[in-house]
C-alpha cells in the first residue's frame, strides 16, 4: 500500500482525501479548522482517517496541504515587522504605486498602507541601467551605514529590491549576503528570487509582501512538521501553490507569496481531473465553501493562468491560476449596510463562533442559517450527522434582518440567497461574458461544502443546462491536491522587438538557460524520477502598449522555434481574439519568456469505475424543503446509497457528510460510472 494524502485547511473546515496510489482506493474525511494553529486540526484529521480505514502511518509517501495561513495573513494584515531596502530615490515607490484608484468615482476610498511604512524603508546609494550594467557600485561603508540603521529598527524580515534587479542581480545578492552574516537568524527576501521581471512597482510589492509573510509561514511550517511527528510518518510534505502545482517545505517557507491562492487552486485541479474522468474538457469551476466562492473557467482541460492579482488591496505579480474569488460562502453574514440596503458577505462568520445554527456563540445571520430555515441542510446535522444544526437559532438570527424589512422568516431567508447567488453570478460573468466567452455553452461544475446547495440557482441566472457534482464535493480542494503535480515557473524578461533572426536566436539562448534552471530545480526538489516537462509561453505587446498578450509555444517548437511571421501571425490572431482588431504593420516585441517545469507524483491517480452490480438507492422519506415561493415534499436519498446508472427526478435533496446536493423540480440527475451526478436543469 502506497498512501497520498490530501490536505486543505479553510477558514471553517479542514478536509482530508487518502488515495491508494496503486489500487486508486481512496477515502475521505472533513471536520471544523482550527484557525489558532491549523496544524492542530490536520494532524487530528490524519490521525482519525488512519485509524477509522486501519490504514498504516508508515504506508504515506506524500502529504500535500492547502493551506490559507498567507491569504488570512494579508486579509488581517497581521505579518511580520519588514524593512526595505532599494534603491535611493526609490523609498516611496512602494506607496507612490500607480496612478489608479480602487474604485474610478470614490474619492474617499484609499490603497491600503503598504506592509512596509515610510520609517523602515531605507535607500542605498547603487544604480543597475535599463541594460544591466552597473552603473554605481556598492561600498562596503555604505552597505554597512544602511544595514545598521536597518537593523536599529528590530525587523523580523527585509526586503531587498533595487532598479533593474531583474537584469542584474549582482547588488541584491551582495546586500543578502551581508545581512545573513550580520544577522544569521533574519529573513530575507530578494527581488531577483520572488519575481526577477520588469514594472517595479508589482516587483517591490510582491518582494515586500513575500517577507511580511515569510516568518508567519516559517512559524505555521515548522509547527506542522512538529505535529506531524506525532502521526509517525515519514511522508513527503508538500505545499500547493497557486498555480495549481506543489512545492517543497523549503521553498514555501523561502516564497511563502506563492500559496497566496493554494486552496481555491488545488480544487481547480480537482475539478480538471473530475472533467477529464467525464470527457468534459470545457466547463466553469464553480467552489462555495464556508467563507468564499471561487470561480475559474477551464478550457480544454486546463486553466489559464495570470500573473498580476490584488489580495486585500495588495498588487501581487506571480504565476496563478485565474481564480476570480467574492467573499460569499455558507458562513457570510447578512447585513444593512449605510444605505439601509441588505448585504451578504463578504464578512464571514467562519468556523468560530460560526452561524447562529452551530450553537457555537454566533449571533448573527448567515448563508448557512437561511439553507437551514428552508429545509435545505439535513436536519440531524452535519457531517453525518456529529455536527449539530439548531433550526430555532436559526430563526432567531433571520428574523433580525428579516422584521426591519417586513418579511417573513421564510421571505428573509430568500432573499439573504438570493442576494449571494448575485453576488456570484457576477464573479461568473468577469471570467466568462466580460472575457468574450459564452456560459451557456458550459456545465457547472459545483463543489465544496455548499456549492451543490446553490449550484441550480447560479446556473440558472446564467442560462446554463448542466450542473455536474463530484463525489466528493466537500473535499475536493484535498482531492486536488493529490491529483496535482510539483510545479515551478521560472521568467526572465528580454523586451527585444521581434523582428528577424537574431530575436529568435536570443529567444532559444533564454530558453535554454530557463531549461537549465528547470533541471537544477527538479534536482534540487529530489524529482528525479522524471525529467521534468515544459511548456512555454512568450509574452509579447506592440511597442508602446501596457499589457503584453500571452503567446504559447506547442511542444515541439520549444527546441525548434518557429519563424518571426508565425508568432506575428498568433498575436495578431490573439489580439483580435482579446481587443477585436490587430494591425499588421505594427512593430511587435517581446516581453517576458516564461518557463513552467512540471514533475508528476509517483503511482496512479485513477480510479475504476464504481460497482454497477448494487442495487439502486431508495430514498429514506421526505423533507418540506421551500423551492423559490413553494414549500414542498422532497425525497431524501443518501449519496453512498445511489449507484451508476441510477436516474431520479426532484424535488430531492441528497446528503452525504460533506455536502447536500439540492434538485429542484422537475431537474433531472444521473449517476454515472464514477458517481458523479450529472444534474439536467429544467427552468
Amino acid at each position: 500500500m502506497r498512501l497520498s494524502i490530501g490536505v486543505d485547511a479553510g477558514g471553517t473546515f479542514t478536509d482530508m482525501f487518502v488515495r491508494d496510489t496503486e489500487t486508486g482506493d481512496s477515502y475521505s474525511h472533513k471536520l471544523p479548522s482550527t484557525p489558532q494553529n491549523p496544524a492542530d486540526a490536520i494532524v487530528d484529521g490524519i490521525d482519525h482517517i488512519l485509524d477509522r480505514f486501519g490504514l498504516d502511518a508508515s504506508s504515506v509517501e506524500l502529504i500535500a496541504h492547502g493551506t490559507t495561513v498567507g491569504t488570512n495573513t494579508l486579509l488581517q494584515r497581521n505579518g511580520a515587522r519588514v524593512a526595505l531596502v532599494t534603491t535611493k530615490g526609490f523609498r516611496d515607490l512602494l506607496e507612490i504605486g500607480r496612478q489608479t484608484r480602487p474604485i474610478n468615482y470614490n474619492m474617499h476610498v484609499d490603497f491600503p498602507a503598504p506592509v512596509v511604512p515610510r520609517d523602515r524603508r531605507f535607500e542605498l546609494d547603487e544604480r543597475v541601467d535599463a541594460d544591466g550594467n552597473v552603473v554605481i557600485g556598492i561600498t562596503q561603508e555604505e552597505l554597512d551605514r544602511v544595514l545598521s540603521d536597518v537593523l536599529a529598527k528590530s525587523p523580523e524580515a527585509i526586503a531587498v529590491c533595487f532598479l533593474f534587479g531583474y537584469l542584474n542581480s549582482v547588488h541584491e545578492h551582495k546586500v543578502k549576503s551581508r545581512i545573513q552574516s550580520l544577522a544569521p537568524n533574519m529573513f530575507v527576501s530578494t527581488s531577483n528570487e520572488v519575481q526577477p521581471e520588469f514594472r517595479e512597482y508589482e516587483r517591490i510589492s510582491t518582494t515586500a509582501i513575500n517577507a511580511y509573510l515569510q516568518p508567519v509561514m516559517a512559524r505555521y511550517l515548522d509547527s506542522l512538521k512538529y505535529r506531524l511527528e506525532e502521526v509517525q510518518t515519514k511522508a513527503r510534505v508538500a505545499i500547493s501553490r497557486s498555480n495549481g502545482g506543489l512545492m517543497s517545505l523549503p521553498l514555501a517557507r523561502q516564497f511563502p507569496i506563492r500559496t497566496a491562492l493554494s486552496g481555491p487552486a488545488a480544487g481547480v485541479i480537482g475539478a480538471i481531473d473530475v472533467l477529464k474522468s467525464l470527457s468534459k474538457p470545457n466547463a466553469i469551476t464553480f467552489d462555495m465553501g464556508g467563507t468564499s466562492a471561487d470561480v475559474a473557467l477551464v478550457r480544454n482541460f486546463n486553466c489559464d493562468y495570470r500573473h498580476r492579482s490584488d489580495i486585500g488591496g495588495f498588487p501581487i505579480r506571480m504565476a496563478m491560476l485565474d481564480i476570480h474569488t467574492v467573499g460569499a460562502g455558507g458562513g457570510s453574514i447578512a447585513w444593512f449596510d449605510r444605505d439601509d440596503l441588505l448585504k451578504v458577505g463578504p464578512r464571514s462568520a467562519g468556523a468560530h463562533p460560526g452561524p447562529a445554527c452551530y450553537s457555537l456563540g454566533g449571533e448573527e445571520p448567515t448563508v448557512t442559517d437561511a439553507n437551514l430555515v428552508l429545509g435545505r441542510l439535513p436536519p440531524d446535522g452535519l457531517l453525518g450527522g456529529s455536527m449539530e444544526l439548531h433550526g430555532d437559532l436559526a430563526r432567531l438570527a433571520i428574523e433580525k434582518i428579516s422584521m426591519p424589512l417586513g418579511l417573513s422568516v421564510v421571505e428573509g431567508a430568500t432573499g439573504i440567497l438570493d442576494i449571494v447567488t448575485a453576488n456570484m453570478v457576477r464573479a461568473i460573468r468577469v471570467i466568462t461574458v466580460e472575457r468574450g466567452f459564452d456560459p451557456r455553452e458550459l456545465a457547472l461544475l459545483a463543489f465544496g461544502g455548499a456549492g451543490p446547495l446553490h449550484a441550480r440557482q447560479v446556473a440558472v441566472e446564467l442560462g446554463l443546462r448542466e450542473i455536474v457534482v463530484p463525489a466528493l464535493p466537500g473535499i475536493l480542494c484535498a482531492q486536488g491536491a493529490v491529483a496535482s503535480t510539483f510545479r515551478e515557473d521560472m521568467v526572465r524578461t528580454v523586451k527585444r522587438e521581434l523582428c528577424g533572426t537574431a530575436d529568435l536566436e536570443l529567444i532559444g539562448t533564454v530558453l535554454a538557460e530557463l531549461g537549465e534552471e528547470a533541471i537544477n530545480w527538479s534536482n534540487d526538489e529530489s524529482l528525479t524520477l522524471h525529467p521534468p516537462r515544459t511548456t512555454v509561453l512568450l509574452e509579447i505587446r506592440y511597442v508602446g502598449q501596457n499589457f503584453e498578450l500571452a503567446i504559447p509555444l506547442l511542444p515541439d517548437e520549444t527546441s525548434h522555434l518557429p519563424s518571426v511571421d508565425t508568432l506575428r501571425r498568433r498575436f495578431f490572431a490573439e489580439h483580435d481574439r482579446q481587443y477585436g482588431f490587430h494591425s499588421e504593420d505594427g512593430v511587435i516585441e517581446v516581453v517576458n519568456i516564461r518557463l513552467t517545469a512540471e514533475v508528476p507524483l509517483p503511482g496512479s491517480n485513477s480510479k475504476a469505475p464504481a460497482d454497477r452490480t448494487k442495487s439502486a438507492g431508495r430514498h429514506s422519506g421526505s423533507r418540506m424543503v421551500w423551492f423559490g415561493q413553494e414549500e414542498v415534499p422532497a425525497l431524501q436519498y443518501s449519496r453512498r446509497s445511489l449507484v451508476p446508472g441510477q436516474k431520479l427526478t426532484g424535488p430531492a435533496v441528497i446528503d452525504q457528510a460533506d455536502t447536500t446536493t439540492l434538485i429542484f423540480p422537475g431537474d433531472t440527475v444521473l449517476v454515472d460510472d464514477h458517481l458523479n451526478l450529472i444534474i439536467g436543469v429544467n427552468p
